[in-house]
């Protein structure tokens, strides 16, 4: 079978955890991006990226780079290419385009313009234009210019990765599933510590650690873009689809997931059971204060408010009660906080052993990381 090029997209600060991943799959020629990875793989691997990948956003198989200087010379471009390969006057289609270029500077109209020459094409040529879907396309052509270079993609993936299949219920400020991956992949948790998320909103985090303690495919739930592609190998998908289920094992640790809102408890319970993973998971209505760790170890997660709706004075004390309370009853434990509240963040009084900056949403966020030691060890402010 043979390889080609393919780019997977991510979030800001975690394209070195995508490349260990892609790494561990079998990609090879692996090389890091701003916000993506590129690498050589052949459609087995295209269809496990999708499958597989707990941190990339989208896998996108580019089939065209060129140089471009305007608009019209773009739409020249685009219509050298046989979109006949790809689509049919009866399937639909949709683009994104996204642009870093002084020369191009409005994204939809790179879209219209390409959408114009892949329509013009068909028209010419068969006296039908195929319709567009915004929506759930046929094929979703992904349309990138860097100052003066295109690369015109397939997106195999469709939606982003990061919708599982099981986040059907939110609370506010729900944190991205492909993020929260990302900062349990980041840990380098052994699996079988426990694992608490004592804040847990919807349930991200915990829902996400059960499955890369079962090495739960997080794909399994959802369809990608590549199933309706012309070339799609439905035997192919199957295998890689099967082999990935058999590899999934036991989940050994224990995962709590607690918040002091009951209904919001409810709403992460209903999204681990879409995500098939609620027996693997403790769920209770507690307030964090009155919790402790449970164990002489284990992993502390945190995504408290980042205080949009509160003064300064206060989420100060808020962040200051949560260092306090994490060095008197999380003994033993690396504690684990994101936040995007930079200077509450300075107030959790803890020596920070790790800081790593991270985007949540359009959020700059900072990610900390504390080792809470036992005994009398003397900890100190950490920014």
């Amino acid at each position: 079978m043979s390889k080609f090029t393919i780019t997977a997209k991510t979030l800001f600060g975690l394209e070195p955890i995508l490349a260990a991943e892609l790494e561990a799959i079998g990609a090879t020629d692996i090389e890091l991006l701003t916000r993506a990875v590129q690498y050589q793989g052949d459609q087995s691997l295209l269809y496990k990226s999708n499958l597989c990948l707990r941190t990339a956003l989208r896998i996108l198989k580019p089939i065209a780079v060129f140089d471009v200087h305007s608009e019209e010379h773009l739409y020249r471009m685009v219509r050298e290419i046989d979109w006949s390969q790809y689509l049919t006057t009866n399937q639909t289609f949709a683009i994104s385009g996204t642009a870093n270029s002084r020369r191009f500077t409005h994204s939809k109209y790179i879209a219209l313009k390409t959408k114009d020459a892949i329509a013009d094409q068909f028209r010419d040529r068969t006296g039908i234009r195929p319709d567009v879907d915004n929506k759930d396309p046929d094929l979703w052509i992904d349309v990138r210019i860097a100052d003066r270079t295109c690369t015109i993609s397939l997106n195999s993936s469709g939606t982003t990765l990061a919708k599982r299949g099981y986040g059907e219920q939110r609370t506010a400020a729900p944190i991205n599933e492909a993020l929260a991956a990302g900062i349990i992949l980041m840990m380098d948790w052994d699996k079988k510590s426990d694992f608490i998320d004592p804040m847990c909103g919807s349930g991200t985090f915990s829902i996400e650690a059960a499955m890369i303690a079962g090495n739960i495919p997080p794909g399994r739930l959802r369809h990608f873009n590549f199933e309706k592609w012309n070339d799609f190998d439905r035997l192919l998908w199957k295998n890689v689809r099967q082999e990935a289920l058999d590899n999934m094992t036991e989940v050994q640790a224990r995962i709590f997931a607690n918040d002091e809102d009951s209904g919001v408890v409810s709403i992460a319970k209903q999204n681990a059971r879409h995500a098939k993973v609620e027996d693997h998971i403790h769920f209770s209505a507690n307030d964090f204060f009155e919790t402790g760790g449970g164990k002489d170890h284990g992993i502390v997660i945190l995504n408290p408010p980042y205080g949009e709706r509160l003064e300064q004075a206060d989420i100060d004390e808020f962040y200051k009660e949560i260092g306090t309370h994490l060095k008197h009853h999380f003994e033993g434990y690396e504690a684990w906080i994101i936040s995007g509240n930079l200077e509450a963040l300075k107030k959790v009084g803890l020596k920070t052993s790790r800081r790593i900056a991270l985007m949540n949403g359009k959020i700059p966020c900072k990610l900390h990381k504390y080792q809470l030691y036992k005994g009398s060890r003397k900890t100190s402010a950490g920014d």
